[in-house]
């Protein structure tokens, strides 16, 4: 759907790539700007980070601090039509690169900033990461142990996040310019991408002083939560809807457990101590054939290395033989190729976009 549609990427570590490798597998060419010394997420997590993040895109070299490099940075973007930049507010601008000298050699040109905070306010200089992001919006607050201590999650939720935000304005730049001809300029905050998704809550705890949203929906009731499963695995009850619910207590021939559905899962409900009784006396794959074949929301918690063999990870070919993940599950791959070099394709494309044989950059 991209197909022809050139981005010049800027953007390190995990959201800037994230949000282009999303558009790069729905057909657009990625070229990734990098500093002599690259991409800092190269020597990230032993280079998995950079890896997971940037296949199919292409790398050159370009020093952004001498007149030169700026130049040619200045050439490949007159001739782009989408830039992303995950740089500190005001660094681009300072660089010559920001999006008023972009736009006097390129007015198509849709210009998306990814940023912590924005370009103003007190916070914008800040340096932070997922983790602040995470905390500042409100959203770790919502994952804590029995005894209220927020838990560190094991994943950068806000990063992917952000990534998402950036990729969807993008588009959104795409179809604007389209009307009307002209390019945008667009910036990112991932803490305001993060926040978004406290809509439910902070609407409840205005209303009614509840801080944890949707009460049916945090583990509260029976029909919609986590159980033990007899070889210690845990799977995912989310029978909500009454209809599922009945679905599952005629599967396991409790219909007398219909009018419990909404109890408390709590151990003073003695339907509660029963339910989870039968999840122990079954293993995880047995609850997860049962989950397959009787229409009530339930499946398995499953582990990382679990997801390629998972049915319906497996026939989607989601997770691809070199370990990398789709982004688009309805879609063939795009970007088949693996990630670059550090200025692996930098020849190439001096000559196929600007016509110089080589760089000195």
């Amino acid at each position: 759907m991209l197909e022809g549609i050139k981005i010049i990427d800027f953007t390190n570590y995990i959201p800037g790539p994230f949000a282009t490798l999303r558009l790069s597998e729905l057909g657009a060419e990625v070229v990734k700007i990098e500093a002599p010394e690259g991409d800092p997420a190269r020597n990230t997590g032993e280079g998995y980070v950079f890896n997971a993040h940037n296949r199919g895109k292409k790398s050159i070299v370009i020093n952004l601090k001498q007149e030169e490099g700026k130049l040619l940075a200045l050439d490949l973007l007159a001739r782009a039509d989408v830039v992303v930049e995950s740089f500190r507010p005001g660094v681009m601008d300072k660089l010559g690169l920001g999006y008023e000298a972009v736009k006097k050699v390129n007015s198509g040109i849709v210009y998306c900033s990814v940023t912590g905070y924005g370009r103003d306010g007190e916070m914008s200089s800040l340096g932070s990461h997922d983790l602040n992001y995470m905390s500042l919006s409100g959203a770790l607050a919502q994952m804590k142990d029995d005894k209220g201590r927020p838990v560190h999650p094991t994943h950068t939720f806000s990063d992917y996040i952000g990534g998402m935000a950036a990729s969807e304005r993008i588009l959104a730049g795409l179809v604007g310019r389209g009307k009307t001809g002209e390019g945008s300029y667009h910036c990112i905050s991932i803490a305001d991408s993060m926040a978004a998704l406290m809509a439910n809550h902070v609407l409840i705890e205005k209303e009614t002083g509840y801080p944890n949203g949707v009460s049916v929906l945090n583990g509260t009731v029976i029909g919609y939560g986590l159980y033990e499963t007899k070889d210690g695995r845990y799977v995912s009850l989310g029978a909500l809807e009454p209809k599922f619910w009945r679905n599952f207590c005629q599967a396991v021939g409790r219909e007398d457990w219909l009018s419990a559905h909404y109890s408390r899962l709590e151990n003073s409900n003695p339907v509660y101590i029963e339910l989870v009784d039968l999840f122990k006396s079954k293993s995880l794959s047995q609850w997860a054939d049962f989950g397959m074949k009787v229409d009530c929301c339930l499946t398995p918690v499953l582990e990382v290395g679990e997801l390629a063999h998972y049915p319906y990870w497996r026939e989607k070919n989601f997770v691809l033989p070199e370990g990398q993940i789709k982004m688009h599950g309805d879609m063939p791959s795009q970007t088949e190729a693996g990630p670059p070099k550090k200025g692996e394709q930098t020849d190439e494309i001096l000559q196929e976009w600007l016509s110089i044989k080589s760089s000195k950059y």
